[in-house]
């Protein structure tokens, strides 16, 4: 798209559905339409998708379908609390929404269920979803906006800790992209930066992916 390297493309947590500091993220959000993207996390929708596969033992293929189905009730719930915000299951309906000053929120279903390069797994979660739709849309800026953010963690250990997902290296790896990460007061700042064009956070690194 004509002005992907301006994108931004935002994983806000699915931690973030009960928290109160979620109407300050989508109103700081808001002031960046035209420049992010959301991604949301599947938070308690998709908790409620771990637990039901752990006591009816149905497949990781199903456990996949219904964890994106989570990320776009949760998504639902954020585009219908954020101002100027729109649900899009589309590259083109991102598009649209980008040029008409919306924030659009991605909708993974079905082009994530399509992809042979997301397989079907939990090490796949929001996050390796985040850096796979920036790589379609051909921005090199991803920022994720998680809970729980220590200060000096690597990237390594932000994984082993379960506050990223295993399967995110092989996206980051070798790749053009920026993976930053900001905790839950960061609202302010991070609007700022994504609205001048500039990363937000704290840089990840990754090592080439073999």
């Amino acid at each position: 798209m004509r002005d992907a390297a301006g994108l931004t493309v935002v994983k806000l947590g699915g931690s973030y559905a009960f928290s109160l500091q979620l109407p300050a993220w989508l109103e700081a959000l808001a002031s960046c339409a035209g420049r992010v993207v959301i991604v949301p996390g599947g938070g308690p929708f998709a908790d409620a998708v771990r637990d039901a596969q752990a006591r009816m033992r149905f497949s990781d293929d199903a456990a996949h379908r219904m964890g994106l189905m989570a990320m776009s009730q949760f998504g639902s719930a954020v585009a219908s609390l954020g101002r100027g915000y729109a649900l899009a299951g589309s590259i083109g309906a991102i598009r649209r929404a980008v040029r008409a000053r919306q924030v659009p929120v991605w909708s993974p279903l079905p082009m994530a269920l399509e992809s042979d390069a997301l397989p079907a797994s939990w090490d796949v979660t929001a996050d390796s979803l985040a850096a796979w739709l920036a790589a379609k849309l051909g921005t090199t800026r991803v920022v994720f906006v998680k809970q729980i953010v220590p200060p000096t963690a690597s990237l390594d250990a932000l994984i082993a800790a379960g506050i990223l997902d295993r399967f995110l290296p092989r996206l980051l790896g070798g790749s053009a992209l920026e993976a930053y990460i900001v905790g839950p007061g960061d609202h302010a700042a991070t609007a700022a930066a994504i609205a001048a064009g500039r990363s937000a956070g704290r840089r990840l690194c990754a090592q080439p992916h073999r």
